[in-house]
Order: C-alpha cells, then sequence, then structure tokens
C-alpha cells in the first residue's frame, strides 16, 4: 500500500470498520441524512416506475388532493434505501423482510428527509448461532419532524468471531 511500511497498518481513514451483531442494543437510535428531494428528481423516477399525474405533473399535482407534486412511496423507500447505505458498513447476511411499509406524510420537492433507525430487538439466531437477527424500525422524517415513511425491517447479521 503506498504510504505505508511493511508492517504498519493503513491509515485509519482507509480501513473499513464493519458493524456485527454486538454493535447494535435494544433501544438504541441511529440518525443519517439529511437527503433533499428536488422536483426533478421526483418526475425522473415517478416516468420511469409509478406514472401518476400527481407524480410526474405539476399542474395535474396542483389540482390533486396532495395540492403539489409529491414522491411515489416507492421512490421514498428508495430514498429509504440510499440513507441505510451512508452509515457504517454492516457485516450483514441478508435482509429477511419487512413487517409492513406506512407511508405517513407526503414527500415534497424541497423536503430534507433524515432515517431514524431504531433497534426493537436482537436475538442470536437458533439455526446459525454465528450470526443474530435485528429487529430494526426505520422513520424517514422531513424538516418539520413529519414521519413520511415508516418500515419495520428484519436483518440477519454476522456475530464477531468468537462471540
Amino acid at each position: 500500500m503506498p504510504g505505508a511500511r511493511r508492517g504498519q497498518r493503513a491509515p485509519a481513514r482507509l480501513e473499513l470498520r464493519l458493524r456485527y451483531f454486538e454493535d447494535f442494543s435494544v433501544g438504541s437510535v441511529e440518525r443519517t441524512g439529511p437527503y433533499e428531494v428536488d422536483a426533478d428528481e421526483i418526475v425522473e423516477f415517478a416516468r420511469r416506475w409509478d406514472p401518476r399525474p400527481f407524480h410526474v405533473d405539476a399542474e395535474a399535482a396542483r389540482r390533486s388532493h396532495f395540492g403539489g407534486l409529491v414522491a411515489s412511496g416507492i421512490h421514498v423507500l428508495g430514498i429509504r434505501s440510499v440513507l441505510v447505505h451512508r452509515r457504517p458498513e454492516l457485516a450483514l447476511v441478508a435482509g429477511l423482510g419487512n413487517e409492513g411499509m406506512d407511508l405517513t406524510a407526503p414527500v415534497r420537492p424541497g423536503d430534507r428527509l433524515w432515517l431514524e433507525s431504531e433497534v426493537l430487538d436482537a436475538r442470536v439466531s437458533r439455526s446459525k448461532p454465528d450470526r443474530g437477527v435485528l429487529r430494526v424500525r426505520d422513520r424517514l422524517r422531513n424538516q418539520r419532524d413529519e414521519i413520511a415513511l415508516e418500515i419495520l425491517a428484519k436483518i440477519l447479521v454476522y456475530r464477531r468471531v468468537g462471540a
């Protein structure tokens, strides 16, 4: 590695710090963000994946029950995914599914979104004790602290060697 002599560790900024099952505790909360949403992104996403008038046409959106352009629910879920991946890397085995997804406030152009993740449950896998299952409530909040999305996710995470 450039800049490091034999036997020296790489600079900390180049080391990948994985987070394992033991790094999480029930009740812990993390916040990641912001993610700024703009009208062009809303329209571009919706044209391809959810071309309803209130996602792709500002005038039609003004006449809708939303009173203006709003992001598609699947777009909002994608924004959550982007924010999840801004955190330090997880020693992830797999996502095990979601227990539900609630869209409780529309996401509009100009919104700044933060992801708040709370660990609700943590248990060692019964069938594979080198892994643990985390149940996490993710809430995507806007600048007014309104919850735009809430989802309960179950994820399978490696435990540290020797745990």
